[in-house]
């Protein structure tokens, strides 16, 4: 019987790219390279730093010391973190029913702490939430399944009873490791690219509402 949902965080529940977009383009614009577009870039949001400026910038990110890049889209993020950032459409009618039907939920991000501590505050519709684990509380990241036993176990329930819902492969990885039901959420960050029937899902869901579906 499932129990309880999981979420990813960007890309799932929430559409961060607009704010990470602008804060690569403020770093590419810094150390002289053209800005990216939008679209070239915005399903590599989940990807991570690293992940945005591989994509905006190829080979030529062998040129650049990586780390100090990396920190400057961060900072340059955490300086405006929610301005574009919005809610994806029907995820509020779907946490007003979990909250509604008492059915506890959490959120399981790669993204740092500091950055998820500073961003969800901006959104009222998670109040309730049970549980955060961010990409270092655990000292590892999804695909590793600590972070989900971690969830689980800070909400008194076994995987097995929990839905895991993402948009991307290490989010399927993950919980299915541990034995949760694996949702693909086919509105976040999926670059055509990806060979998503290759994840491993256990279903894939292209509207929030409908993974009350799988409350059973």
């Amino acid at each position: 019987m499932t129990k309880a949902v999981l979420f990813d965080l960007d890309g799932t529940l929430l559409d961060t790219a607009p704010d990470l977009v602008t804060a690569l383009n403020k770093v590419l614009t810094a150390v002289g390279e053209p800005v990216s577009d939008y679209e070239h870039v915005c399903d590599f949001a989940s990807h991570g730093a690293i992940g945005l400026l591989r994509r905006a910038l190829g080979d030529r990110l062998e040129q650049f010391d990586i780390a100090p890049l990396r920190q400057m889209l961060l900072d340059f993020y955490a300086d405006d973190i929610a301005s574009g950032t919005l809610v994806y459409p029907g995820i509020d009618s779907l946490i007003n029913e979990l909250d509604q039907r008492q059915i506890p939920w959490g959120i399981v991000t790669n993204k740092p702490a500091f950055l998820t501590d500073a961003l969800l505050p901006h959104y009222p519709l998670f109040g309730q939430c049970k549980v955060v684990i961010s990409g270092d509380t655990c000292g590892v990241a999804k695909p590793h399944p600590l972070p989900m036993t971690t969830a689980a176990e800070a909400i008194a329930m076994v995987p097995s009873e929990i839905i895991y819902v993402g948009d991307a492969e290490r989010d399927m990885e993950a919980g299915n490791k541990v034995n949760m039901t694996t949702l693909l959420a086919k509105w976040g960050y999926i670059d055509v690219e990806d060979k998503i029937d290759d994840w491993g899902a256990d279903g894939m869901v292209e509207h929030p509402t409908e993974i009350l579906n799988w409350l059973k």
